[in-house]
Parts: structure tokens; sequence; C-alpha cells
């Protein structure tokens, strides 16, 4: 198959790509800085630049293409967020998924599917127990606009005849980038807990299950519309935070008091780090797929031990 990733240098990327590889996949990376890509992702990898806001320079890759993946966006955690960097976020989503439109509006041959990347922060904020699922109406709060925008910018390939598959994706847990390295450093120093009072939900998943789901939407063609990547067993993250300290062999004694964090990050504490959705990915598992690590220790065994 041949498999165009926008965002493939990135985190969840460039694993994708290297499975991709390792089942004999054609990969074709959209990336703004060519040299740099083909360094990190190797020659097996075609490179092609691209701006991030059209098709200019890579469309004709989309022609006869079986899937395009479009992971491009500015991170959510880059840095407090002020009114500019929140338009950076969303503007950064909204002209990828215009830029993949125009490519394959102007093909030939149409892709089979687009898989799109979104967050499990469509959903707002769960309220005490309550679980969401894929039929869960959107929630309110930034990150909820961000995807009530994002998703629909993509929303004119079904009229071409295409699957679009959509991505809600949790916490993804991994080695070499992503939320758990950054979370582990305070662990390491003997300075490790929980964030705020720990109550909130904490919507994980490990990153091979990420990269097994994307691969088996993209594989199956009778499946389409959205599906939330996360583990079927979320928790809170007061828990969380205890079987990482157990895991590694470290107290989880010194909670980040949500006050300092409110001080420091502003907006994206409140929303990214202070609360949290209790998600089920209900669609993904009424499909079929099964997970490696639906349980979180053996997930962070696996990843640090």
């Amino acid at each position: 198959m041949k498999i165009i990733i926008t965002g493939a240098t990135g985190f969840i990327g460039s694993a994708l790509t290297k499975k991709l590889l390792e089942r004999g996949d054609e990969v074709v990376a959209l990336t703004r800085n060519a040299l740099k890509a083909q360094q990190i992702l190797g020659d097996r990898v075609t490179v092609a630049e691209w701006d991030g806001k059209t098709a200019a320079g890579w469309g004709e890759h989309a022609d006869g293409a079986d899937a395009i993946v479009n992971l491009a966006g500015e991170s959510i955690a880059a840095g407090r967020w002020t009114e500019a960097q929140k338009k950076r976020i969303i503007d950064s989503r909204l002209n990828a998924g215009r830029a993949v439109v125009e490519a394959i509006t102007q093909a030939k041959t149409k892709p089979k599917v687009l898989v799109q990347a979104s967050g499990i922060g469509f959903y707002g904020n769960s309220i005490d127990d309550q679980t969401v699922d894929e039929s869960s109406p959107i929630g309110s709060g930034f990150l909820a606009e961000v995807s009530k925008q994002w998703e629909p910018v993509v929303a004119d390939v079904e009229n071409m005849g295409m699957r679009l598959v959509l991505l809600r994706t949790g916490v993804v847990l991994g080695n070499g980038g992503g939320a758990l390295s950054k979370m582990l450093l305070p662990f390491k120093l003997f300075a490790g807990g929980h964030m705020g009072d720990g109550k909130q939900w904490f919507p994980w998943i490990h990153l091979d299950d990420q990269i097994n789901a994307i691969l088996h939407l993209i594989d199956h063609e009778d499946l389409s519309g959205p599906f939330n990547l996360c583990a079927p067993n979320p928790v809170r993250m007061k828990e969380f935070a205890k079987t990482l300290g157990r895991v590694i062999k470290r107290p989880s004694w010194m909670p980040a008091p949500a006050f300092m964090l409110k001080l420091v990050l502003g907006e994206m504490a409140e929303e990214a780090l202070l609360s949290g959705q209790r998600a089920a990915p209900k669609a993904l598992r009424d499909s079929g797929f099964t997970f490696a690590y639906p349980e979180l220790q053996p997930a962070l065994e696996d990843l640090l031990t």
C-alpha cells in the first residue's frame, strides 16, 4: 500500500512510519524540512516538502495513493495558551486539513481513505463517573472547540467517495517523546505525584495500541467515522501517578498544586492537566480491535522496565 503521512517525523508519525515500513508499505512523508526528515525517517521513505497550507509540491502523490494519514498540527502542549498560541493551534490544523482536501480534489484516482487526527478533548470534561463514547455530544472548552473546527474541515472527502476516519486520541504513552517523558522527570528526582486533586480522569493509550489501531482502521474498508483511541480502562490521575511511581520504584508523594499549575500554564493547565475524560473506545472494540495493553500497569512496565 502507498500511505501518505503528514506529521511523519512526530512522536506518533515516526512510530507509524516505522511500522508501515516493517510490513512492506510505501510511505510518503510530508514535511517542511526534507533534509531533516530524510535523516530521521531513512532512505526507504519518500520525502516531499510542503508548506502545511496547500497541495503545492506534493499533491501528485495523492493520485492513486491508498491512504492519507493527517497527523499535522501544533502541539497543544507547546506553551501557554495565549490568544496567539490558540490561533496557531487551530490554524495549523485547519490549514493542514484544507491542504489534504485540495490534493484529494485534484487527484484523478482518489485515495481510499483519509485518517484524520482529532482529540479526546472533543467531549469536554467528564462529569464525575460519566463515560463518553463516540455517540456522546461535543463538550465545551478550547479543546472541544479545536475539534469542532478541525473535524469538519475534511468532511468533503466523503462526498468524493472516500472513507473518512477520525482519530479522537487520548494521552499516548510511549518512549522517546510524548507526555510520558515529561511526567517521568519529577519521579526520577523523587518529587513525583499527581496533578491537582488527582480526581480527574486520564484517558491513556500505549503507543503500540495507537499505531496498531491506525493500521486496523486503514486496512478495514468497512470502518469509518469517529473512533476513540484510548485504552478501555481509563484511570484517575492519582491512580496513574501511583502506578507510575510503583513501576519505576519511586514515591508518588508530592502533588503539583492546581493553583501553581494555573499560575504557570493558565488555561492549558485547567483543560489539559486538571481535567479529563472518562472515555471508552466503544467503536474501536466493536470493530474487532484487540488491545495489547488494556491495563495501565502492564503498559507502563512494558515501556519502563
